[in-house]
């Protein structure tokens, strides 16, 4: 078994310093979150269910150059993760972007909304391309 490869890692900052245990890593196919000092818990998310992303930058976070970067996925375990305080969050939120299309076009899955679509959550739907288009 081979190391994970992370693409991009940081902390959650406070006053602009990485002084906390929360420690955000990407890689190609996983974003993951790491807390706590003594009990760690470690949640992680495939880029693959990832639904929709969102940019919050207060106006403390502006001054010192951090924002929140929230994460909507379809995942039951996690299907809301906030990366609070990361450093240039615009380039990172960027990042998650282009790595969950990647992973999506990898697995051939498209996303459809269906507007008015009565019984779906949300309105949207993930369709795996060969099952569901015949």
């Amino acid at each position: 078994m081979e190391p994970i490869e992370y693409l991009w890692k940081d902390r959650k900052r406070h006053l602009g310093l990485p002084l906390s245990f929360t420690r955000y890593r990407l890689s190609g196919d996983r974003l993951f979150c790491e807390t706590g000092f003594f009990n760690i818990k470690s949640d992680e998310v495939l880029l693959y269910r990832v639904r929709d992303l969102q940019l919050n930058m207060t106006l403390g976070q502006r001054i010192f150059g951090v924002g929140t970067v929230c994460v909507v996925s379809s995942d039951k375990s996690v299907p809301h993760l906030d990366l609070k305080n990361v450093k240039r969050p615009r380039e990172v939120k960027e990042q998650i972007h282009q790595n969950v299309e990647a992973a999506k076009d990898k697995r051939r899955m498209r996303t459809t909304e269906l507007m008015g679509g009565e019984g779906s959550e949300g309105g949207m739907h993930e369709v795996e391309d060969e099952e569901e288009l015949d």
